[in-house]
């Protein structure tokens, strides 16, 4: 007997135990630590989400780098007045010290208790292993017990070797490559041009490394977030980087340090027009036959690619791409 049922299934529901990403976070985060810079990166975000009728980036105020030394606690403070303040659709998470660092616990402390609840996130940079994870996570909890997810900034060739451990643990949301100092932590054996916008997709030890992270993310349901383009002036670099990260190496996300990459990166990471139309009529004939098996223009189609299909219409959606009035549909609640 037919079950009838199935066909006005949400497609979420009937796709759901996928192997691929568990969740979905905005495709671009953008890294500011001047305050003046994260003053308009908060701005620039909710206009841009008044424009597309969803957050479309993430800002991540940067307590490492953005603090000057000596000054890490009023910096702290000055993030966890910036995220109270922030819109209330606002996406913001926050960059502290690594754990080893005297100021980590400081920024917890300063910034989680009374911003805790409009935070999306804390990013973690210099992981070296999952104890640096559990560390944080115990620090994390002392502070502010609701807890929070853990994005991993990987960094090292000792911490890309541990990648699929550190992915495996329950409370990290993504893993991001930190280009930088993973080239100058090979003391000279690869080139500076490893760090520009070409040479980070032609030396074999940074690309072996991209495709660890990408794997040990895609591996646990993890969110691979692709490393910074310093080059923020050349725009053609820039959309040639995120256009590779997403189509060669796996990549559902990538960092922006300037407020001129991020539509760059949305548009790169977001499915074009022609991939939208074909993932909607693929899952419209799909739900059309209770989720069993179709044909469509000559090719099979299963659960295996309705899921890759309500993924990318999910992408879509999240980018602020149009979608279909049949689409559209299933986001409208």
């Amino acid at each position: 007997m037919t079950n009838l049922s199935a066909f006005a299934l949400h497609p979420r529901s009937v796709l759901l135990a996928a192997q691929a990403s568990r969740g979905m976070l905005p495709v671009c985060d953008h890294y500011s630590g001047v305050e003046a810079r994260m003053r308009k990166s908060l701005q620039l975000q909710a206009e841009m989400t008044e424009e597309f009728g969803a957050c479309v980036f993430d800002v991540t105020l940067d307590c490492e780098d953005g603090a000057p030394a000596g000054g890490e606690a009023e910096h702290a403070a000055l993030v966890g007045e910036l995220a109270l303040s922030a819109p209330a659709k606002a996406r913001v998470g926050v960059r502290v010290h690594p754990v080893d660092h005297p100021a980590f616990t400081q920024d917890l402390a300063a910034i989680l208790p009374r911003a805790g609840h409009r935070l999306a996130y804390v990013m973690l940079p210099k992981v070296e292993s999952v104890h640096d994870v559990t560390r944080a996570e115990e620090a994390l909890l002392s502070v502010y017990p609701q807890g929070l997810p853990l994005h991993a900034l990987i960094e090292s060739p000792a911490a890309v070797h541990r990648a699929f451990e550190i992915a495996a643990h329950p409370r990290v949301e993504s893993l991001s490559f930190g280009l930088m100092d993973f080239v100058s932590a090979h003391a000279g054996a690869i080139p500076a041009q490893g760090m520009g916008a070409q040479g980070q997709f032609s030396h074999p030890l940074v690309v072996r490394a991209k495709l660890e992270i990408a794997s040990a993310a895609h591996a646990f349901g993890k969110v691979p977030s692709h490393c910074v383009v310093t080059e923020f002036n050349d725009a053609a670099a820039l959309r040639q980087a995120a256009c590779r990260a997403a189509q060669q190496l796996g990549y559902t996300r990538m960092w922006s340090i300037h407020p001129a990459q991020i539509r760059p990166i949305l548009e790169a990471f977001a499915p074009d027009e022609r991939q939208i139309d074909e993932a909607t009529a693929i899952l419209l004939a799909a739900q059309q036959a209770h989720w069993g098996p179709i044909s469509h223009q000559g090719r099979l189609h299963d659960r295996a690619s309705y899921r890759h299909y309500w993924q990318l219409l999910e992408r879509a959606h999240a980018t602020g791409r149009a979608l279909p009035r049949e689409a559209r549909a299933w986001f409208s609640n």
